[in-house]
This record gives C-alpha cells, sequence and structure tokens, in this order.
C-alpha cells in the first residue's frame, strides 16, 4: 500500500517561521509557486498558513501584510500525519475535517507537507491503464 512518504521522499521541504509577516510568508508561496507553508515556531510545527488565510483573516479584515505576523493568522496546532501514513487515511481525514494540506511529521519534526491535489492526482495516475500512458 502506498504511503505519504512515496510522495514526499524527493521534494524539498518549505516553512516559514511563525514570527515572519504575512508579507514575507506571501512573497515565499508565490516565488515557489506553493498555496500553503506549515508553521515553525522553534523548529517545531505551531501551525499552518495558506492562501486562504490571507485573503479571510488578513485582506477582509483590513490588516497591514507588512505588520502581520503569521503568528496571529495562521491555523494553530494543525493536525499532522507520519510519513508511514496511507494515502487512503489522509484523504479521509481531508474529508472528514475539510483540511486541503496535511504537515508531515515524525516525531515532532517536519517533513513535507502534503495537498489535496497531490493525493488525487497521485490516485488518478495509479488508475490510468499503462497502454493510455503510452500514448
Amino acid at each position: 500500500m502506498a504511503t505519504i512518504n512515496d510522495i514526499i521522499k524527493d521534494r524539498r521541504v518549505y516553512s516559514i517561521d511563525a514570527d515572519s509577516t504575512v508579507l514575507d510568508a506571501a512573497r515565499f508561496m508565490m516565488e515557489h509557486s506553493i498555496g500553503a507553508l506549515p508553521v515553525l515556531r522553534n523548529g517545531e510545527l505551531a501551525g499552518i498558513f495558506s492562501e486562504r488565510d490571507v485573503m479571510n483573516r488578513v485582506v477582509a479584515l483590513g490588516r497591514l501584510p507588512g505588520q502581520t505576523r503569521v503568528a496571529e493568522v495562521m491555523t494553530a496546532n494543525p493536525r499532522s500525519v507520519g510519513p508511514d501514513e496511507s494515502i487512503e487515511d489522509c484523504l479521509f481525514l481531508m474529508k472528514e475535517f475539510g483540511f486541503r494540506h496535511l504537515p508531515v511529521c515524525q516525531e515532532k519534526r517536519l517533513k513535507g507537507l502534503i495537498s489535496l491535489r497531490d493525493l488525487l492526482l497521485r490516485d488518478r495516475k495509479q488508475q490510468i491503464s499503462p497502454t493510455r500512458l503510452a500514448v
């Protein structure tokens, strides 16, 4: 059975410090074409910050991105999964709780981040027949 580690094993781990500004986080996400970032405090997962947080908790409320800290607007204490978690279990968690992103941690150490898109694309690739891939 495929695990989350199969998806993240060759990826670079992106994150941002909780004391960074929203402006810094938004620029970082834009530069790396990513929609969410795990937030670290003292090297441990403290939250997750997404494009949706920028819109709902900063822009819509009239906060200043250059003066607002990520820690003020992130989703604190997010649920995370281990690298040995199955893809099916992660899909269940995402559906059950409405998550689009799940941090992957091992013994409090961030190993990566998976998105619903990652899981759906992985599942889709496994469903396509070898003959269709050859075309």
